[in-house]
Formats: C-alpha cells, structure tokens, sequence
C-alpha cells in the first residue's frame, strides 16, 4: 500500500500497521490470530490487541473487510480482492469461493422486491460441499 494512499485517507503508515496489511494480504481469509502470528514471524513484539486495533483502522478506511465464515470470529481479506462470495461447508468447514456475478440474480431480485441493495461481500452461503455429499 503506497505511502500516500494511507495519508489520503487521513492515516500514518506505521510499521505494525504496515505487517498487519502484508499479513492480510498473504494469508487471504485469516482471523486476527492467524494474522498476529504471521506479523509475529516478523514483529515478536506486536500483541493481539495491537493487531485487532490496525484490523478496525484497516477496514473503516477501506483496506480490507471482514466477513464471518462460520461460528466463530470474523475473517479478514485485503478490500480491493473482493471478487468473490465464500461458499461453506457445514460438514467439513472447507471454505470455498464462486464469482460475485453467480450471486446477480439474487441481488437483483431483493432490490425488486424488497427496495434493498444488498451487498453480498459480507456474505456466506452455508452448504455441504461436493465431497461431502458424495459420502
């Protein structure tokens, strides 16, 4: 992330900051512990509270976004790699993802029908996936 990208949007690009973006960039779909322990490999200093903080600035200035893919907490993935919606299987937990595009016809629907525009990046579709069914 260009240094002058953060400054637009009224931030500092401080080092933590700066690991916690690589982080959520490397890892994809990761919780806040996934990500503190890869900033850790490179920051053994930075706690948990310090990667939740940079997580929030993150995403209210539009970096990154969360979306939940199970039960448990919210999972992180860097905002301008939004191509996708996650497709989770309730069997096994696999996460999948298909195109924002397979979700149109949907979209299009509750904005006819009910007058809301739905944004389907924080969305998850809960299944069972094709090998679990094949069991």
């Amino acid at each position: 992330m260009p240094d002058d990208e953060i400054r637009a949007r009224g931030l500092r690009l401080t080092p933590q900051r700066q690991l916690v973006l690589d982080a959520v960039r490397e890892l994809g779909h990761a919780t806040p512990e996934e990500i503190a322990q890869t900033v850790r490999q490179m920051h053994a200093g930075i706690n948990l509270s310090t990667v939740y903080r940079n997580l929030e600035t993150l995403e209210t200035a539009g970096f990154i976004i969360h979306t939940h893919l199970g039960h448990g907490g919210a999972t992180y993935h860097a905002a301008d790699e939004i191509t996708h919606l996650h497709l989770v299987c309730g069997d096994c937990g696999k996460v999948d993802e298909s195109e924002l595009e397979d979700a149109k016809d949907f979209v299009d629907l509750i904005l006819k029908k009910r007058g809301f525009a739905t944004d389907v990046t924080h969305f998850a579709i809960y299944g069972t996936c094709a090998a679990c069914q094949e069991k």
